[in-house]
């Protein structure tokens, strides 16, 4: 294995760093690639579109990051392997992920096509913005296939300890959805249709570049079309990691579809403002994420080769890092909030319900940079049911409740909306301590549960 894509040696700090910097570079471009829809809908295109993009792009994140949860099981074995040197282990395991996924691509794809307008009208999609969101729905689920294929192949690569080509790969797909917008929303007037069209013709041009990419790399394990098939012990192995926060990521987002639905009640403004907020928080949120998958990679490597001691400076490395940075980041859009919302919009209401969503979220940048670097050292442990359990309580318990709460106050403010995220991740935080302690009291086999 190539030195840097070996977690168990040298610098903690320098590795993750060195590891961190691709995904986070490859987390901005990828809130870049779904921002940049929102964004020229709302300068080239319509009010109603926002919303459709807006209301459309959340119902196609919920299946992408069911999608990624379930692949993160791929990724935390193939870290494993390589840590306990069994790259023998490694091809039937990716023969049976690809072809797992293949079939999950397909249902998917017939799902989002045919169940389109229930789900928009399940979403209370503004009346006004009903059609455009079947529209984007549609034509994005058409090509679904792709977006499973893209996902895959970058979890593959971070479990072998490379971020590198996932950031190749996104900054392919960024370039193209782009282009596309600028020509199909500012240039033909497509409107939502455009934005739909660019972002999965992003996504293929992506998939079909990455794969000339990897031909030509060289792999730490013999691979071939061959091993492309159903296995069974296999699929069982990334299924019982990946399952359960498959699970989590479906109950948790539904209930941000579920707050999403509650928003979309107060009017357009409110449903617009919030969109806006969503793509900020996505950035808001680009630290931790790199965090919990840099985290994961780091200590499935650390614990395939038991440096346990390793394992746990790099959680303690990760917080503080994410936290420190989480701060700065917090300032910013409490007091500046409006103007990164006037980025997406030149709407006077947009932006003013936006910034006004913003300042009750603010928090979330510094509390989620330390959730998530605990639930990275779990992931990383094959600890992934405790991780699922956690995201349940904290969604199910306060952060919709709170949110539902908030939102049917007479003049409901998105600032207390808003805030339900940070409340219920200090919750999660603390639930995490807990078992963090409890681990190490009565601690067991880390991959017990893989045999």
């Amino acid at each position: 294995m190539d030195a840097k894509q070996d977690f168990t040696r040298g610098s903690i700090f320098g590795k993750m760093l060195h590891f961190m910097l691709p995904i986070l570079g490859a987390q901005i471009l990828q809130a870049m690639y779904g921002a940049v829809d929102l964004l020229v809908v709302g300068r080239f295109g319509t009010e109603a579109g926002i919303s459709a993009v807006s209301t459309g792009s959340g119902i196609l994140n919920l299946v992408t990051f069911v999608m990624c949860a379930l692949a993160t099981g791929v990724t935390i074995l193939i870290g494993r392997y390589l840590g306990e040197q069994r790259q023998e282990k490694i091809s039937p395991l990716l023969g049976a992920a690809i072809a797992f996924f293949l079939i999950l691509a397909a249902v998917l794809t017939v799902v989002l096509v045919v169940f389109a307008r229930p789900l928009a009208v399940l979403m209370q999609a503004p009346e006004a913005a009903l059609d455009l969101t079947v529209q984007y729905i549609r034509i994005c689920g058409g090509g679904f296939v792709f977006v499973v294929a893209y996902n895959l192949i970058s979890g593959i690569f971070r479990g072998m300890g490379n971020s590198r080509l996932p950031l190749v790969f996104v900054a392919i797909a960024c370039a193209v959805n782009v282009v596309g917008d600028l020509v199909l929303v500012a240039g033909l007037g497509l409107n939502v249709v455009g934005a739909a069209v660019a972002t999965i013709a992003a996504q293929a041009v992506s998939v079909v570049l990455s794969l000339v990419i990897i031909r030509r790399q060289k792999l730490p394990f013999a691979f071939s079309v061959r091993d492309i098939r159903p296995r069974r012990r296999e699929t069982a192995a990334f299924l019982q990691i990946g399952a359960p926060l498959a699970l989590q990521e479906l109950l948790t987002n539904l209930s941000f579809l579920a707050l999403c639905a509650f928003i979309n009640r107060l009017g357009l403004d409110a449903s617009n403002g919030y969109g806006i907020a969503q793509k900020i928080q996505s950035f808001i949120l680009l630290i931790p994420s790199s965090l919990m998958q840099c985290m994961a990679s780091f200590v499935a490597q650390n614990v395939g080769a038991g440096k346990e001691d390793r394992a746990r400076k790099g959680l303690l490395y990760g917080m503080s890092v994410g936290a420190g940075i989480g701060v700065v980041i917090a300032l910013a859009v409490f007091f500046k909030g409006d103007a990164l919302s006037a980025v997406f919009s030149s709407s006077p209401r947009d932006i003013a319900r936006s910034f006004e969503y913003l300042r009750g979220f603010a928090l979330e940048a510094v509390v989620t940079s330390v959730l998530f670097s605990f639930l990275g050292y779990f992931n990383g442990h094959a600890r992934s049911m405790f991780v699922m359990v956690q995201g349940l309580i904290q969604s199910f318990l306060i952060r919709l409740p709170m949110s539902y709460v908030m939102s049917i106050r007479p003049d409901a403010s998105l600032t207390g909306i808003g805030l339900a995220a940070p409340t219920a991740t200090i919750f999660g935080i603390l639930m995490c301590v807990w078992y963090y302690r409890r681990m190490w009291k009565n601690p067991r086999r880390p991959d017990g549960a893989l045999g």
